[in-house]
């Protein structure tokens, strides 16, 4: 797994913003021994959490840039260090003068995350909130963002440690009766111990399906066309695209190689994955793109056979669809403004247009009812693959648990199970090569 140098009182500095020209930019600097620093770059050292004007000097006392400088003195600062931020014109060199200037003054390069991981370490976040920093800078959609910002504001968080909290007292009460064996069951019932495990169990079962719809949010569905030639598939990822994404043609075998789109759909992302037709052939280049079409069908959440409206399903499509992996897959009647049908849908199956949109709106409800997402609510809140599996255990222990009522010794190790299981969501038990691999993915100066 990736790593980062651990934290360290040490200061450290980083260009905060995008790469490239803007009207502004930023160098963002954080440690202990800030004050020195500013005095040295700046002339003095700012008023904390006012902003101040001034010039940014090399080490002999020459102009690099002006702009505005922020302090903002420990705890009060994003990581819980002392923090200076440089805010000067948005040009690369002049913001690369004012990092080695820094860098002249004593800091050191930030590794990838490392603010956020210190602002984690300082206890300033919690794992999952810093996490969504990082989902907030990638959120693909206006949805995505208002669910990251919910996590980053504790929400996801706060039901974590709800579920916790809830473990706790249980396990408090189960380990409490160990010590008086002839009378544990009782006691249990009377405690209504096991009507406890029944509310964490709901509230648990709750807190998962929120965090798939964040998780889904965040990584959407990969979506992958196949079909013979001909089929429509190329019309059809440009009706989803709303644009014109494939070259569209009607001789077999246009599409050589696959082409890829990325929508939104209800502000889930979509990677929509055009493929080459699947026949038999003698074409080299034309059974290398069948080739890709299988690899892309290999790492598909959903595969989409179209068919031609006019004749069905053939020995041909049936042969595609047993050589289909494991894979949630959509059969889509294409064509029907030359059969004439109206569009339905009905099980897994469509009947569209690729060529006038008639019955795309169908599939487009098809494929978030396939992907299980429900509207986006103000309790959305951002989760990611790990959450998931952490959520996961802790469901499978307190399964465990209600089974081993009889052994309490087993019941309360399984609760503890559970709760350890949860407390890594928000990093309270969190080894430390996890953190490195989370943080290694963040940008340069966050």
């Amino acid at each position: 797994m990736a790593s980062l140098p651990p934290a360290k009182p040490d200061l450290i500095a980083a260009i905060a913003t995008a790469p490239g020209r803007g009207g502004v930019g930023v160098v963002r600097v954080s440690g202990p021994d800030v004050a020195p620093l500013a005095q040295a770059i700046l002339g003095r050292v700012p008023a904390p959490r006012h902003a101040t004007f001034g010039r940014f000097l090399d080490g002999d006392g020459q102009t690099i840039d002006e702009g505005i400088a922020l302090y903002f003195a420990a705890p009060h600062a994003f990581t819980g260090e002392n923090v200076l931020e440089l805010q000067g014109h948005g040009g690369p060199v002049v913001l690369d003068l004012i990092l080695q200037r820094c860098l002249e003054l004593g800091a050191r390069l930030a590794g990838p995350g490392e603010f956020s991981r210190r602002a984690f370490l300082n206890g300033k976040l919690d794992l999952a909130q810093a996490e969504a920093v990082a989902d907030l800078i990638d959120a693909a959609s206006t949805e995505a963002a208002r669910s990251a910002v919910r996590s980053l504001a504790g929400a996801f968080s706060t039901r974590i440690a709800e579920l916790v909290e809830a473990l706790t007292r249980l396990r408090m009460l189960v380990e409490a009766t160990l010590d008086f064996p002839e009378e544990e069951i009782d006691f249990l019932r009377d405690a209504d111990a096991f009507g406890r495990l029944d509310q964490i169990d709901t509230s648990l079962r709750a807190v998962r399906a929120q965090a798939k719809q964040g998780a889904l949010l965040r990584e959407g569905l990969t979506v992958v066309l196949i079909g013979q030639p001909n089929v429509g598939k190329s019309s059809l990822l440009n009706q989803l695209a709303g644009f014109e994404a494939a070259i569209v043609n009607e001789m077999a075998g246009t599409t050589r190689d696959t082409v890829r789109e990325a929508i939104q759909i209800e502000g889930v992302p979509l990677h929509i994955v055009d493929t080459a037709g699947l026949r038999e052939t003698d074409d080299a280049v034309e059974q290398l793109g069948i080739a890709r079409t299988w690899a892309a069908v290999d790492k598909a959440d959903v595969a989409l056979l179209l068919v031609d409206a006019a004749h069905g399903m053939g020995e041909r499509e049936a042969a595609i669809l047993a050589r289909l992996p494991k894979v949630t897959r959509l059969t889509l009647h294409n064509k029907i403004d030359v059969t004439g049908e109206a569009p339905r849908a009905a099980d897994n199956e469509v009947w569209l247009s690729a060529k006038t949109g008639a019955g795309v709106e169908l599939l487009r409800d098809k494929l978030l009812e396939t992907a299980g997402w429900q509207a986006a609510g103000e309790g959305t809140f951002m989760a990611r693959a790990r959450h998931l599996e952490a959520l996961g255990r802790a469901a499978d222990h307190l399964s465990v648990a209600r089974e081993s009522t009889g052994q309490l010794e087993l019941f309360a190790e399984e609760l503890r199970l559970a709760q350890a299981a949860l407390s890594e969501i928000t990093g309270e038990f969190t080894a430390d090569d996890l953190l490195g691999e989370i943080f290694s993915k963040f940008c340069i100066g966050k």
